[in-house]
């Protein structure tokens, strides 16, 4: 059962997930290195926000990483991102991980080492393939 998340990108991407999960009922921390990422936020988010560095463990450790059960990398920065899920998933065993990564080279790299990932390239091409050809989204 999620209950505490840590969103590691205040981004279009993370602030979407952040809302989402805070309608949920979810506790969420969005994390961001640049604090005007979090103009993104609807006003009524009732997560925290922390200007940290995701790669930084005395940052993850101030923001609670020990005690998260889910962990969401979705920076600008596919190794950002990579590293972040395997210091969250490895040195703080936190139970679900996924990292977004832009590059389907190294989603399938990635993958591979045991991290779940999300590649919207590789998503984003199946459904316009899909799409042009008459298949799902038409």
């Amino acid at each position: 059962n999620i209950v505490r998340v840590i969103i590691m990108g205040g981004g279009r991407t993370g602030a979407a997930i952040a809302e989402a999960l805070d309608l949920d009922d979810h506790v969420v921390t969005i994390i961001d290195r640049d604090a005007t990422q979090f103009r993104r936020l609807a006003p009524e988010f009732n997560g925290t926000r922390v200007v940290a560095n995701g790669m930084d463990q005395k940052d993850l450790e101030n923001v609670g990483i020990s005690e998260a059960d889910a962990f969401v990398a979705v920076t600008q920065g596919d190794n950002r991102n990579y590293f972040a899920s395997q210091l969250a998933s490895e040195i703080y065993d936190v139970e679900h991980v996924l990292c977004r990564v832009k590059d389907p080279q190294r989603e399938v790299i990635f993958r591979q080492l045991g991290i779940k990932t999300y590649s919207p390239t590789s998503s984003g091409a199946t459904t316009m393939v899909a799409m042009l050809l008459g298949g799902k989204g038409s």
